[in-house]
């Protein structure tokens, strides 16, 4: 959400994508800011990640690159963008709409990927949060009206009521400030006329404040409000038509960003899923449910991850993404505006591995998680087929030994090793030396792998237009374009090494991590690597330590479909 500084109190909160709007700094016409992300911190003093060096370094070894599938697993991507659309991912054995599932994959025109969030009455958009169905699923088991049986119950089953009682907290504690924050927001959008009223017709400056007189409680709310307004070197100046307009806008988005909150994701009787999808969703052994609807009409994350990853120039537009020369990007939307359902996830990751993804970009995550076993077992089947698993860190400022954001790649935070060895975590970084990593972004010196940037990250979004995101969720797919960049130059490359020439080659820096309750509060100890990538630096790397020429790639056959001869198109 975009940064709304309009309220008695600053309410903060993040729903399933680690994700946040910037606020505008006249940025549509700056240039240098639209792809500060791809700069060469060397010769800028800018920590980008060098992508054009990246390109020039492998190919001044004469290696031609082949084009790497990247599965975005996500809400969603505008296939037809003007940015993308050359560099969409196109099931050559399948006929486009002919209603059948030609390849035999089991998925019916299925041309640039699946969606594991709608069905054949439509998609679900918004969805309730994990700790939501938490609460509702087991409320009845741990608390109900039998006091003997709840307690025989927490005794028979000690994690599931150890993740109930997580869930409730978070439940209890974000579903007041959700709904506080709502009905905050609301009675500022109502007190809108009242605020442009009592500019009496002047341009809003902080003398003009100073110098009202409130005669009831809704005048000396609104004169409150004018005052932070005032403060603000955007908004400071402005006529009363101006502001009238400032204030619409800012409070229709955040009442909708609060109503999403408080009437469905922390709703307990909020449930879509049954009537839309259509599946049982306790039964993780269903697999091929869904429909080929790529785009979330009303979202904007899954565009925007993908552009990042692959977007390319075009017309006025300078925005690209870091493997924008040779990823081609699958569309896995698996990801509502709500919490991403366990089952949907390990379905995504086992689709995108069988139809030949070789990395997938996995920007969203939550504190709960009851189906982490079906998702590890899917994580573990890309390790054994060779695909890359690239996961943001998450957005909660948090230490993320200390409050787990899954999925991980680690069964239990005090494990020495991980799980798997194809996943790679990525924390969000910005364009200032002197606050490196991005305020929201998670850490741990384990757990996260490298940072990238994640500030004020240009791409693209619904609608065929641009806009400047932020978040891990911007910071992973800058990870996972680097990685396709490497695969397609060097195909034999494991995801092992990919990941330890990303990790052991990050720009360091030693500035404050700006962690209150970090002791070792230094930017180069929240990570594994203790900096961001510089692509250039791993493509050098990875060619002096790994790269085998004439080699195939290293990678296990993915699952075999049936083709069938295909039909021309009219």
């Amino acid at each position: 959400m975009k940064k709304i500084f309009i309220a008695a109190c600053f309410m903060t909160g993040f729903a399933t994508f680690a994700q946040t709007e910037v606020a505008p700094l006249d940025p549509m016409q700056d240039k240098d800011l639209m792809t500060w992300y791809h700069k060469d911190f060397a010769s800028t003093n800018i920590y980008g990640v060098n992508t054009q060096n990246a390109y020039k370094y492998l190919e001044s070894k004469g290696l031609k690159p082949t084009p790497v599938i990247v599965g975005v697993l996500d809400s969603g991507v505008e296939v037809g963008h003007p940015g993308l659309i050359k560099n969409m991912w196109t099931n050559a054995n399948e006929v486009p709409n002919n209603g059948k599932d030609d390849d035999g994959n089991g998925y019916v025109d299925d041309v640039h990927g699946w969606n594991f969030i709608g069905g054949k009455n439509g998609d679900i958009t918004d969805d309730n949060l994990e700790v939501t169905r938490v609460v509702k699923k087991h409320q009845p088991i741990f608390e109900g009206d039998d006091s003997a049986k709840n307690k025989a119950n927490q005794a028979k089953m000690p994690e599931d009521f150890a993740m109930y009682m997580k869930s409730k907290e978070i439940f209890t504690k974000k579903g007041v400030e959700a709904k506080q924050g709502y009905e905050t927001y609301k009675k500022i959008q109502d007190l809108i006329p009242t605020m442009v009223g009592m500019l009496n017709g002047q341009n809003l400056t902080p003398e003009l404040v100073a110098a009202i007189k409130p005669t009831n409680q809704e005048q000396a709310m609104s004169a409150s409000i004018l005052s932070q307004m005032a403060q603000d070197p955007n908004v400071n100046g402005k006529s009363p038509a101006e502001v009238f307009v400032f204030l619409k806008d800012q409070m229709k988005e955040a009442v909708g960003y609060f109503e999403v909150q408080a009437t469905k994701q922390y709703n307990l009787d909020f449930d879509p899923r049954a009537a839309i999808v259509g599946d049982n969703y306790d039964d993780y052994t269903q697999k091929t449910y869904g429909n080929n609807h790529y785009a979330d009409p009303k979202g904007e994350h899954g565009t925007h991850v993908a552009g990042i990853i692959a977007g390319l120039p075009q017309g006025k537009e300078v925005q690209y993404g870091v493997g924008y020369k040779v990823a081609k990007i699958m569309a896995v939307r698996a990801v509502p505006n709500g919490d991403e359902r366990d089952k949907d996830v390990a379905n995504a990751v086992r689709y995108a591995v069988d139809n030949g993804a070789k990395i997938l970009n996995m920007s969203f995550g939550k504190p709960v998680s009851p189906g982490k076993n079906v998702v590890w077992e899917a994580f573990k089947y890309a390790q054994d087929k060779g695909v890359l698993l690239v996961k943001a860190a998450g957005n909660e400022n948090e230490n993320v030994a200390e409050n787990v954001y899954y999925p991980t790649n680690f069964k239990n935070v005090e494990d020495a090793k991980p799980y798997i060895n194809n996943m790679i975590v990525v924390g969000a970084s910005t364009n200032n030396n002197e606050f490196l990593r991005a305020d929201f972004s998670n850490y741990n010196q384990k757990m996260v792998n490298v940072f990238a940037p994640g500030e004020k990250i240009y791409s693209t979004v619904p609608a065929a237009k641009y806009a400047y995101l932020q978040g891990t969720s911007m910071a992973s797919p800058v990870v996972a374009g680097g990685a396709a960049v490497l695969l397609a130059y060097m195909p034999n490359l494991t995801p092992a090494q990919v990941i330890e020439s990303l990790v052991k080659t990050t720009n360091k820096s030693t500035v404050n991590a700006m962690i209150s309750s970090n002791t070792n509060n230094r930017f180069d100890l929240i990570s594994e690597a203790g900096g961001v990538i510089d692509v250039k630096k791993a493509a050098e790397y990875a060619y002096t330590n790994f790269y085998k020429a004439n080699s195939s790639p290293s990678t296990v056959k993915t699952k075999a479909v049936k083709k069938k001869k295909m039909k021309k198109v009219k």
